[in-house]
């Protein structure tokens, strides 16, 4: 290649060709040449929270007396600009790189310190200046707790809320419609389309609940540790001022955590969301393998409800339909749990004084986080809000569900119930026909006793 594509930057270990147009400098730059692994990068949120941290922490080492203001002042402007997404292209570093985060923290640096010099002439130092009083070892675990609050709040959040909204307006609605339940997948007592959905409904709530009680542990944050955690390096107020700047410029109350030694050993606080994150995927996984079953047929299978059609299901079958969102909301919850597994193992990589798999961690507990948001949002528009019922499907099945019997052990015993369920099955008749022949039951009682609305209510013994 021509030289004129590269220009030599220095770093402690020596002189290194990198590409003229890239904003980093050369740690980046060995960076990019020790990981060539996933081609996966930094996600947007991750830049963006380390964009944060180099901003709130020039504000602050200025106040302290540690930074000039002029250099304070352009460090900001650049820190803004990383913020707003304007130069993610020149984040190339893999996920998969040192455990620390190091070589994605100094990438931040070199840009910044580029990028506010080129602005202003000055002379602005990667380490020096943009990366005072910190250590990768406190920033990038830092970041993640920073990039995993701001992305609950904005996306996945919102986007659990709308779902469980959705749901419980669809409950609403098929409030009195009676269907057949089913447990262990075979035919069991009544209930309602809107009994149903306010369990999924619950749950969608509890999970919601669950994020929102362990962000208090995402918003400590380690800043101030430095490398071991004493805070060597560094002024003594530099954490939780910073932590108070991060809370001011995002509206989210981080604080500096109670024991650094914790939060650059240890990723529990990350565990622990991604964790809660799983939850909410197995909810989900629920109720998208619910859609499916309910949806399944047209002819051969339950076909209580239909299902949006979105796109032709088949490459050779004419006219087939398939569940899609659902599918595609499930292969979501799979991926998270396994993410959790992942983060799981990370955890538990806290070598003494620092975790040694931050990249990673970060990188699947916001695609997990990502995911789900999109995944609940497309649940909800593109197949919970107008799924159609099969009324005459459903009162068929209705009619005959010998399980309803079950209805009549207070006046003819558990055994004579089996009986009529037996036979009414056997026969392929419905129970009530089959209760009139071996109960002597009066029709109007078993009428009575066997409607399946008044079954499906909570206290649904006949006076």
């Amino acid at each position: 290649m021509s030289s004129s594509r590269y220009r030599i930057e220095h770093d402690s270990m020596g002189e290194l060709k990198v590409p003229a147009e890239a904003l980093y400098g050369a740690q980046t730059q060995r960076a990019v040449e020790n990981f060539p692994i996933s081609g996966l990068r930094l996600p947007r949120s991750m830049i963006r929270a380390l964009g944060e941290i180099k901003l709130a922490a020039a504000r602050v080492n200025q106040q302290l007396g540690v930074l000039d203001e002029e250099r304070s002042r352009v460090i900001q402007q650049a820190a803004r600009q990383v913020i707003d997404g304007r130069w993610d292209a020149h984040f190339p570093v893999d996920i998969f790189q040192t455990g620390s985060g190091t070589s994605s923290n100094m990438n931040c640096n070199e840009v910044i310190a580029r990028l506010a010099g080129q602005q202003e002439g000055v002379e602005v130092h990667p380490n020096d200046h943009v990366n005072r009083g910190q250590s990768s070892n406190d920033v990038f675990p830092s970041a993640i707790h920073v990039a995993a609050c701001l992305t609950l709040r904005d996306r996945l959040l919102p986007a659990l809320q709308h779902l469980q909204e959705c749901i419980e307006m669809r409950a609403e609605q098929l409030d009195s419609v009676v269907k057949t339940g089913r447990t262990h997948l075979m035919d069991a007592m009544p209930l309602t389309f809107g009994q149903e959905l306010s369990g999924w409904a619950s749950q969608i709530r509890h999970g919601r609940e669950r994020i929102e009680g362990s962000l208090c542990r995402l918003q400590a944050l380690p800043i101030g540790g430095t490398a071991v955690g004493t805070g060597v390096n560094t002024h003594p107020e530099f954490g939780q001022r910073v932590a108070e700047a991060l809370g001011a410029q995002t509206g989210i109350p981080f604080r500096q955590m109670d024991n650094c030694f914790e939060g650059l050993s240890s990723q529990d606080a990350a565990m622990e969301m991604s964790g809660q994150l799983k939850t909410v995927a197995g909810s989900m996984m629920k109720i998208a393998n619910d859609l499916r079953w309910m949806n399944s047929g047209p002819l051969a299978g339950l076909a209580e409800i239909t299902l949006p059609a979105l796109q032709p299901g088949s490459s050779i079958m004419p006219g087939k339909i398939n569940p899609v969102i659902p599918e595609a909301v499930a292969m979501v919850c799979a991926q998270v749990t396994g993410n959790d597994t992942a983060i799981t193992i990370g955890g538990q990589s806290g070598n003494f004084q620092l975790n040694v798999m931050l990249p990673m961690i970060a990188h699947n507990l916001l695609q997990s986080i990502d995911l789900l948001a999109s995944a609940a949002t497309t649940l909800a528009d593109k197949s919970i809000k107008d799924f159609s019922i099969n009324v005459d499907r459903i009162q068929t099945a209705l009619e005959r569900n010998p399980i309803l019997v079950t209805a009549l052990n207070p006046l003819i015993g558990y055994e004579k119930g089996a009986e009529i369920a037996k036979k009414a099955y056997a026969e392929g008749r419905p129970l009530l026909e089959v209760a009139l022949e071996l109960s002597n039951l009066p029709e109007e009682q078993l009428r009575k006793w066997l409607d399946p609305a008044h079954l499906a209510q909570h206290n649904n013994l006949p006076e």
